[in-house]
């Protein structure tokens, strides 16, 4: 099998790790070009890889010599133009989320793939491949604790970036578990609620930091989200699941527990990067298959726009403080599950 070629666009944090990712754990690939707006940035990545243009405009890259697939890890504003120029030149796609940070961009390009006829755009939920993820998943496929009544789930950072707002809570992390959410249950999220308790006293100034987020699913179940920036001791990804007949709950992160000296415990992770480190690698690799065969692996751009509605939901419930409903447009028959 020959090597997929892929244009890496955005050289920030998740680009650059993704770089590594293909460089050093996903076979059947290599990064033939890099773009960032950072021309500086952009060569200091590219002086790394043997062989690979550094471009500051990311319709070069992708038209650059052997390029054969686009991994797009640039600020959310930016995805929408550079997915259109990959599905001009009719190019597979992984899109970091959001795919857009608004449901009418993710519309124009459920459009642009309609009028390709094939789906060619996945959406970075790398949660659907996180092993503990996967299980939860087939066991409620398989009915192994009932209907699902309840999802449970929290998330936790340690701190938060200096550059995140109280609507990134819901837009850039909670976003994680309406996807999840859809995924795991099989059902659109059809309304939101938010609750504000008063604000940490470990979240900067400003910062509705933590927030309670209530979703509610077309089949009928609950889903609450836990969202805390600024716990201060790790971060954390829980999910219990409460069912008819049972319940199951994944993330509790005890691989080893150590019991010493009158006291026990084990360590917290601190990352998202190492907290998912092998779904990030299984994400890759499983894209970088479909996408050597033109295909799609795992979350489309129908999932991506129904994150960007989910969240514009949210946005709106904890802005006026109510209930609010989400406004989904008929599901196209290219993604007809």
């Amino acid at each position: 099998m020959s090597t997929l070629g892929i244009a890496v666009i955005g050289t920030g944090k998740m680009g650059t790790d993704h770089v590594r990712r293909i460089g050093g754990t996903v076979g059947g690939a290599r990064v033939v070009a890099v773009a960032d707006p950072d021309g500086d940035r952009v060569k200091e990545v590219a002086a790394t890889l043997e062989g690979a243009g550094a471009y500051t405009d990311p319709a070069a890259a992708m038209a650059a010599p052997g390029v054969d697939a686009v991994l797009i890890a640039s600020p959310g504003p930016a995805h929408e133009e550079a997915i259109l120029h990959a599905l001009e030149r009719e190019l597979p796609v992984l899109c970091e989320k959001p795919l857009t940070p608004d449901p009418e961009g993710a519309l124009r390009v459920l459009e642009a793939e309609r009028r390709l006829g094939r789906r060619l755009v996945q959406v970075g939920f790398m949660r659907r491949f996180d092993a503990e993820y996967e299980r939860l998943k087939e066991l409620l496929d398989a009915g192994g604790i009932g209907r699902p009544l309840f999802l449970h789930c929290r998330h936790r950072n340690a701190a938060s970036p200096s550059f995140f707002t109280s609507d990134m809570l819901i837009s850039d992390s909670v976003v994680h578990e309406v996807d999840a959410a859809r995924w795991l249950l099989g059902q659109e999220v059809t309304a939101v609620t938010v609750l504000s308790p008063a604000p940490s006293s470990a979240a900067p100034e400003g910062l509705r930091d933590p927030r309670l987020v209530l979703l509610e699913t077309s089949g009928g179940a609950v889903v609450d989200v836990e969202i805390f920036v600024n716990c201060g001791f790790g971060y954390q990804v829980q999910c219990e699941a409460v069912g008819e007949s049972g319940s199951a709950r994944i993330g509790d992160g005890h691989a080893m527990v150590v019991q010493s000296g009158g006291r026990w415990g084990g360590e917290i992770t601190q990352d998202f990067t190492t907290r998912f480190a092998d779904a990030y690698d299984r994400q890759l690799r499983r894209w970088v298959a479909a996408a050597a065969r033109g295909r799609v692996a795992g979350p489309d751009a129908w999932d991506g726009y129904a994150a960007a509605a989910v969240s514009e939901a949210g946005l709106a419930a904890a802005r006026d403080g109510v209930r609010t409903e989400v406004r989904l447009t008929e599901r196209p028959q290219l993604y007809a599950s």
